[in-house]
């Protein structure tokens, strides 16, 4: 499941944000890959130790924190401490799964169950930078508004197309989430949906309890806590 985030930043925040990555240094994305990443990896990043990076990205997990949205459609259980690129200059990075496994901040290691991209330009701002996502429907095109979120299984093919005009800047992190099976964590988010629209509707109901125990139940057979 894809799910397109509105809205994670605001725009305040955006800014704020733009202002403390253009006043830093980048250096080369292949240094955070493996040997067969680093053939198709074309872009730059801030380092992973940098006090920029974990001060902007304790940001953007708060804000996700906000966001129950979020939370409904990843359960998320870890995160990989969010990380922050550059493409500009025709640089992309070809097609290529992520890592099945990651390190935390505190040296832990997760499952990544899903990945995120926050984009912190806006479209307009520069030309190429999609990111293409494909999975057995398809490819999908993914160049969204600064402080919005996609997120999607982290293990998809995808890549990020060369940019030619202007800079692609974004937050990028993965996380493990409560449920492992992504068609499960998609049918508990669609539950969780359904409930919030008959809750809005018709309060607290029968029908709203009665699928608000269906949803927890499944959560505690599915769930790996």
């Amino acid at each position: 499941m894809m799910l397109h985030i509105p809205e994670v930043l605001s725009a305040a925040q955006v800014n704020e944000m733009r202002a403390a990555l253009d006043a830093t240094d980048w250096v080369d994305g292949r240094e955070t890959v493996g040997a067969q990443g680093a053939q198709v990896k074309r872009n730059r990043q801030l380092p992973e130790q940098s006090p920029v990076t974990a001060q902007l990205g304790g940001l953007v997990l708060a804000a996700l924190a906000r966001s129950t949205l979020f939370f409904s459609a990843a359960l998320p259980l870890r995160f990989v401490p969010p990380l922050f690129n550059r493409y500009e200059g025709g640089e992309h990075y070809g097609l290529h799964v992520d890592g099945s496994v990651r390190r935390t901040g505190a040296g832990q290691q997760l499952r990544t169950d899903l990945s995120c991209t926050l984009f912190l330009a806006e479209p307009e701002d520069y030309d190429g930078g999609e990111l293409e996502v494909v999975d057995t429907y398809g490819v999908h095109e993914v160049k969204l508004p600064a402080g919005d979120l996609i997120l999607y299984p982290a293990s998809s093919l995808h890549r990020v197309t060369p940019v030619t005009r202007g800079a692609r800047v974004c937050s990028f992190f993965w996380l493990q989430s409560m449920v492992r099976d992504n068609a499960q964590r998609a049918m508990l988010f669609e539950l969780d949906q359904t409930i919030q629209k008959l809750r809005a509707r018709l309060g607290e109901s029968e029908e709203t309890v009665a699928l608000t125990g269906q949803y927890h139940n499944l959560l505690r057979m599915w769930s790996e806590v």
